[in-house]
């Protein structure tokens, strides 16, 4: 699915908005004798919020289709998964596993994973709402030695839930709201992270070709999501940190960078980011411009900045 990206344009602008921050504070006569350069909270919420997201999207593929032959994240349009990945199934329990084996499964959007995925649909209400489009479907999904990327996670928790009323008339904007506790142990002896976060996710474009009737699965290339919610966590040195997004809008027909046609920035929304006790950081993304463009502020000073 297309949430990865959502999800990671969080950290890649907090980031951006730490650098420019920083540059210009070096610029300024300031009475703080140090800058404001803090940036590893960024990075690690970035890789709890690819996990995260890689993991909610796998889970709704097999809920639509029982199969990875598609893998649809990261803004790339419809990316497969590598076959090294199994996919074992239970329609009595309702249940799946993804195995990524031991050796390491190197999938096409280039991450390696291992151990195993579970996902649950049998708390689903009602019984018949088997797919990620069903009112009423609902996603649990826990794990076994999983790692990606060298980066070992423990699921502690992790829910998806359709919350579109039941019976909604086509055209109505299908609803999700997602919560997900986990905890990682970084890479080369990178530390340790935990991030947990609750969020409702809105498709937004509920018309054909990208949704027409619970008869038809989504097509997320033409979609617009709007996501809501927060995040907190504690980062590789101890400190706890805050996330909150506030009606994000990323459009996938909006794609600025002719030479980058899967690069589908946020046009509208805010997100709020608070490292520890540092100032919090308010992150705008307009209007509604199919551009790279946003502004930063930090006590009371805007900058602009473009995404990489």
């Amino acid at each position: 699915m297309k949430n990865k990206k959502i999800y990671l344009g969080f950290a890649v602008t907090i980031l951006a908005c730490s650098i420019t921050f920083s540059s210009c504070r070096k610029k300024e006569k300031s009475t703080e004798s140090t800058p404001d350069t803090e940036q590893s909270t960024a990075t690690d919420n970035n890789l709890a919020e690819i996990i995260s997201t890689d993991i909610e999207a796998v889970g709704s593929q097999v809920a639509e289709s029982s199969t990875l032959t598609i893998y649809k994240t990261n803004g790339n349009g419809i990316l497969a998964m590598s076959p090294c990945a199994s996919v074992t199934s239970n329609t009595v329990t309702k249940t799946y596993t993804v195995d990524f084996g031991t050796t390491g499964c190197v999938g096409f959007d280039g991450r390696t994973r291992t151990g195993k995925l579970f996902f649950n649909f049998s708390g689903s209400t009602p019984a018949t709402a088997i797919y990620y489009r069903n009112p009423g479907f609902k996603m649990v999904v826990t794990s076994s030695n999983y790692v990606v990327d060298g980066n070992a996670v423990t699921i502690n928790s992790k829910t998806v839930t359709n919350t579109t009323p039941a019976g909604a008339p086509t055209g109505t904007n299908l609803t999700w709201a997602i919560s997900a506790n986990i905890s990682i142990v970084k890479a080369n002896n990178g530390g340790s992270i935990t991030w947990a976060c609750d969020r409702t996710k809105e498709l937004t474009s509920s018309y054909w070709p990208c949704y027409y009737s619970q008869t038809v699965a989504i097509d997320w290339t033409k979609a617009k999501v709007r996501v809501n919610g927060t995040a907190t966590g504690t980062n590789t040195k101890g400190e706890t940190f805050t996330v909150k997004a506030i009606n994000l809008l990323r459009d996938f027909n909006c794609a600025p960078d002719v030479s980058k046609p899967h690069r589908h920035p946020f046009i509208s929304g805010k997100i709020e980011y608070t490292p520890a006790s540092r100032p919090l950081r308010e992150i705008d993304f307009g209007t509604g411009g199919c551009d790279f463009n946003g502004t930063c502020t930090i006590n009371g000073q805007t900058w602009t900045f473009t995404l990489p």
